[in-house]
């Protein structure tokens, strides 16, 4: 099996209005993901900010769970945080990325919209478990606000089918799209 890694950007990423901008980091964004990354067997979740207040954000969240109150009221939440880095830019996950698995890195982007060079998640999961591609490395990267920018669309070597429920609706929050992508490409359809 190929190593995937999850990336929560938060920049760059779409506004309301299609501008790039940066967005906040949330408490439940940062330890339900991670829960999920763990529940699967995920490598790394990265969270992706240029912006220093956030990043010192981020690191009070973790160590909230890893060392503060919330360590000693649920230990298994700081086991899931373990897996956070935070990093300044995308650029940075994956040469991070690259210096750890020792593997070249595939961007697999994310969107809510159906793109062109969409790829499902059967065909994604077959690629994961292809004896020749257990030479890469995969970073499936989740935008925040209204997601990610087209610059990272652009620059991705992927870009993963969206999640449709059943009804017209389709504004799932990034944390409740992330297990969904994770089971789907993870997960044991026999169960």
């Amino acid at each position: 099996m190929g190593i995937l890694s999850l990336a929560l950007v938060h920049y760059p990423v779409k506004g309301r209005k299609g501008e790039t901008i940066a967005s906040a980091i949330t408490n439940l964004d940062l330890h339900d993901i991670a829960r999920a990354a763990k529940t699967y067997g995920i490598e790394r979740f990265y969270v992706v900010t240029p912006l220093e207040d956030q990043k010192v954000l981020a690191g009070k969240i973790v160590s909230h769970w890893q060392k503060g109150v919330g360590a000693a009221y649920n230990p298994d939440r700081g086991q899931a945080l373990d897996l956070v880095r935070v990093m300044s830019g995308i650029r940075d996950v994956v040469l991070d990325m690259e210096t750890q698995f020792g593997s070249p890195v595939k961007i697999v982007a994310t969107s809510a919209v159906k793109h062109r060079r969409s790829i499902s998640f059967p065909r994604f999961k077959a690629m994961l478990e292809a004896p020749g591609n257990k030479g890469y490395s995969y970073l499936l990267a989740l935008g925040t606000a209204w997601g990610l920018a087209d610059s990272v669309m652009e620059n991705a070597d992927y870009i993963l089918a969206p999640i449709y429920g059943i009804s017209g609706y389709n504004h799932l929050s990034v944390r409740s799209a992330a297990s969904i992508m994770l089971d789907r490409i993870l997960g044991d359809r026999a169960a």
